[in-house]
């Protein structure tokens, strides 16, 4: 049972417990209140590989120790157990999410030791290699890229001459990139279901595929599936930390990886939307 469960992880009786539904990689989610009060948020594992929510809190307290963005703190983890802060849900303003934006900034400005990072990681369900490199066009299509463009393939989401046109702009990498940049702190994941709002308007980051990225990849999830008030972020990120003047011709480039993710996942139309993404590099 879930409540002997958290019980047992955090040393503390529990009251009740309450189905949520399910998280990301398919794992349960629930709201477990203590009988010394407070409730706390529990994720379990639904049969995926057993580091799938450890490699999550490593990725959630790397992200809180940049002190940037809100991040629930881990009160205990398992194989089979991930127990975090509880935050109760609300909405943005324009305002909350100016905020955000100068937050983001800031997280992605704590920077990494290189592009990956130490551990493998997940993203949804799937394996995350990351596998350090201290070059961002080579990392970027070896790692993120090119493994999830051989699964859409298996599962035929995207055909072999789909499969050609993402390759040759992997090809290109080097000469699309822009201006070279650093390392940055980035969630890996953030699309807007990764946003939580809670009841004051802040946003909290939650189910994050942590690593060493280019920070530009982050703002290119939020605009595939985009959270409130999308323009207000990145104006204030902006004014923090000054993005390229051509960042924007590069969103279809750093979209390529969350789309064939997609793809393994679901197949559907997402296939056709990575190759579409690829074809305006060409």
């Amino acid at each position: 049972m879930i409540g002997d469960e958290v019980a047992e992880l955090l040393g503390t009786p529990v009251a009740g417990v309450t189905a949520l539904g399910t998280g990301a990689g398919g794992a349960g989610t629930y709201r477990v209140s203590l009988l010394a009060g407070g409730n706390v948020f529990v994720k379990a594992t639904g049969g995926q590989d057993p580091g799938f929510l450890e490699s999550e809190a490593r990725g959630l307290r790397w992200l809180r120790e940049a002190d940037a963005v809100a991040v629930p703190e881990v009160l205990g983890a398992s194989p089979k157990l991930l127990v975090s802060t509880w935050i109760a849900p609300g909405r943005p303003t324009p305002q909350t999410a100016e905020e955000f934006g100068r937050e983001l900034a800031t997280l992605h400005a704590r920077g990494a030791q290189s592009f990956g990072a130490p551990e493998p990681g997940f993203i949804g369900s799937l394996p995350l290699d990351n596998t350090e490199d201290e070059e961002w066009t080579r990392f970027y299509p070896e790692r993120r890229v090119l493994p999830y463009l051989r699964g859409a393939v298996d599962r035929s989401a995207v055909d072999p001459e789909g499969a050609a046109v993402i390759e040759q702009v992997c090809a290109r990498i080097g000469e699309l990139a822009g201006p070279p940049e650093l390392p940055a702190r980035i969630h890996g994941d953030l699309w807007a279901g990764n946003v939580h709002w809670d009841t004051r308007g802040r946003a909290w980051l939650i189910d994050p595929a942590a690593h060493g990225g280019h920070r530009e990849t982050d703002l290119a999830m939020m605009a595939l599936f985009e959270p409130p008030h999308l323009e207000a972020i990145l104006s204030s990120y902006d004014e923090v930390y000054p993005l390229a003047d051509d960042w924007r011709e590069r969103v279809g480039l750093h979209q390529l990886h969350p789309l064939l993710v997609h793809a393994v996942l679901f197949g559907g139309s997402y296939g056709a939307q990575a190759v579409a993404a690829a074809r305006q590099y060409l």
